[in-house]
C-alpha cells in the first residue's frame, strides 16, 4: 500500500497556517500557494533532487522544493498536500 498524504483545501490550510503564524500575510499565502499548485501541475520539480515539489512546502519556503528537501524526512504519510494535487 503506498503512503500517501493528508489531503487538505487551500482554504483549510491558510485557515490553519494563520492560526499558527498570525503576522504571516494571509492574501500573500494563498498566492504562493495557487502559485506552487500550478507549478506542481506543470510538473515543477525540487531545485535540490529533481523530485516532484511539495506545494505546501514550496509555497512557504518560497523556492521548488520537496518534502524530503525541506524536511529532511522521507516519510510524509503524516504531512498536508493541497488536495489539487495530492
Amino acid at each position: 500500500m503506498p503512503v500517501t498524504v493528508i489531503p487538505i483545501s487551500i482554504d483549510k490550510f491558510v485557515a490553519s497556517y494563520m492560526k499558527n503564524n498570525p503576522k504571516e500575510h494571509r492574501q500573500g499565502i494563498i498566492i504562493n500557494l495557487k502559485a506552487a499548485v500550478a507549478a506542481k501541475h506543470e510538473g515543477a520539480c525540487c531545485s535540490q533532487c529533481g523530485q516532484p515539489i511539495w506545494a505546501i512546502g514550496t509555497a512557504i519556503a518560497g523556492w521548488n522544493a520537496c518534502f524530503t528537501c525541506l524536511t529532511g524526512e522521507a516519510d510524509d504519510s503524516e504531512d498536508y498536500e493541497i488536495e489539487q494535487v495530492c
